[in-house]
């Protein structure tokens, strides 16, 4: 089993998910538990193609949070 950190953000009546460590995966839905659902599916694709293409599966990157003053 593989672990990645994954981008949910709402906007306009809808959650996108996105991954940082696999360019271009991503998905969205209304809830989300929908779209963590989907993300999950989503990355399952993802490296199941890498795999079939012989590429190597990515791992996951580091995400710190930045605290500025405003």
């Amino acid at each position: 089993m593989v672990t990645y950190k994954v981008v949910l953000e709402y906007n306009e009546g809808y959650y996108t998910v996105t991954v940082p460590a696999l360019p271009g995966c991503v998905t969205q839905g209304r809830t989300k538990e929908e779209s963590l659902k989907r993300i999950k599916e989503a990355i399952q694709g993802y490296l199941e193609s890498l795999h079939k293409d012989g590429l190597p599966v990515p791992e996951d990157i580091e995400l710190a949070e930045v605290a500025v003053a405003v």
